[in-house]
Order: structure tokens, then sequence, then C-alpha cells
């Protein structure tokens, strides 16, 4: 489907074995392999359509260890799949909207990502994806 759609949740944590707990026993999922990327190890939980990807950093200086230490555990951010990465990364700038990633890059799976800037969208860090 063209529509936009939600590819994942990011959500960082200490600990991918501590968290995975609740994942594998309480709901009975099986984590993919671990990836890493941005300095981040990541584990993901298919949820249907959707993924949770589970966020551990691997250096202090990593995204994702500035955001534990500023903003505790939880959800980092919310991936959206598009039809047409580039034309919404031009509608973004069209917008106005600050963007992260001025052109796409690689992330994890070697999927085509760029990251919105959290000041432009209510406050949620936002992945764009094909």
């Amino acid at each position: 489907s063209s529509a936009p759609r939600i590819a994942h949740l990011g959500v960082a944590v200490e600990s991918i074995e501590a968290a995975l707990a609740f994942y594998r026993d309480v709901l009975g999922l099986t984590p993919g392999p671990p990836e890493e990327a941005d300095g981040a190890r990541i584990v993901s939980l298919p949820f249907g359509d959707s993924d949770v990807e589970l966020l551990e950093p691997r250096t202090a200086d990593s995204p994702i260890a500035k955001f534990l230490a500023r903003r505790g555990p939880g959800i980092h951010h919310v991936c959206y799949r598009v039809p047409d990465l580039e034309a919404a990364l031009a509608a973004c700038r069209a917008a106005g909207y600050r963007l992260v990633d001025e052109v796409p890059r690689t992330g994890a799976g070697g999927h085509r990502i760029a990251f919105v800037h959290p000041k432009a969208t209510a406050g949620i860090l936002i992945e764009l994806t094909e």
C-alpha cells in the first residue's frame, strides 16, 4: 500500500537482555538477530506489519546513551514507512521542518532512512524510511 504506516517504534533501554524478558516471556515473541547502527545494539521484535526495536547504547557518547542520560528509558523514536523518501524529505523542507538528515542514509537492516528533528514534530523524533 502507498499509504504511510508505522515501520517500527524505537525503545531506548539500558539492557536489551533485561528488556527482552517481557516480550519473550509474556508476549511469546522471538527477537531477531542483534544489529548495530549509530552506536547502538538493536534487536527487533515483530508485531504484525510493525516492529519494536530495542536500542541499547554501545558507547557512552552515542545518541541512545545521551537520550538515556537525559530522559531515561522509553520510546526514543517512531519510524514511518513512506512510499517515496525523497518526496517526503522535499515536503519537509518545503514546509520548513528541520531535518536531522538532509539526505537519506543507510540504517539498520540496510534500509534508507532519514530523521526529522523532534522540535518540528511535537517532541517526537521521527524516522522516515521506504
